[in-house]
Order: C-alpha cells, then structure tokens, then sequence
C-alpha cells in the first residue's frame, strides 16, 4: 500500500491494507502537526515521570502539595445525602 505521508512523516511499523481508510492524508497531517506541537511538553514530562518514579522508589510518599493545604485546613461542608439514599434496598455488586 502507498500511502501519501506529510512531509517529515514515517511510518516504520508494518501497515494493513485496510487501515488505508483511517490513515488519510488529513489524518496524517493532524498527527504530525500534533506530535510537532506537543512532543517537547511530551518528552518533559516523561523526564519528570522517570524522575518521579526514582524518588518514589528511594522512599518518597505522594503527598498534597502544600500550595492546596488551605482547602484541607477549611471549615466545609459536603451536600446532605439525599432521601433516595437513606434506605437503599438492593445492592448490585457485580458477578461473583
């Protein structure tokens, strides 16, 4: 199959003929302007995923971030719980 790439665009996997119709020309410019647009943010944050991950594995606990530590400290209140769910009777659990 021959398909009609934007410039700078490759496609290294093996492609099946009937995918033809979902990698279009305009599909593939959407991808391609996409990835131009977006991949250096996207190599950051795998950076900080990876950097994450090694402080968590050296011991380090999620924690809030101290920026939101007002919100937790304040006086709030959530909805009461509706009448409907005072007195439920039948509880769907899923297969066993």
């Amino acid at each position: 199959m021959a398909l009609n790439l934007p410039a700078g665009v490759q496609i290294t996997a093996p492609i099946k003929p009937e995918w033809e119709p979902i990698l279009s020309t305009g599909a593939l410019e959407l991808v391609a302007k996409l990835h131009r647009a977006c991949e250096a943010r996207r190599q950051e944050l795998l950076k900080a995923r990876v950097a994450r991950q090694a402080r968590i594995d050296a011991g380090e606990m999620p924690d809030f971030l101290p920026e939101t530590a007002h919100i937790r400290a304040g006086d709030w209140k959530v909805a009461p719980v509706p009448p409907a769910l005072h007195c439920r009777r039948v509880e769907i659990t899923g297969p066993v």
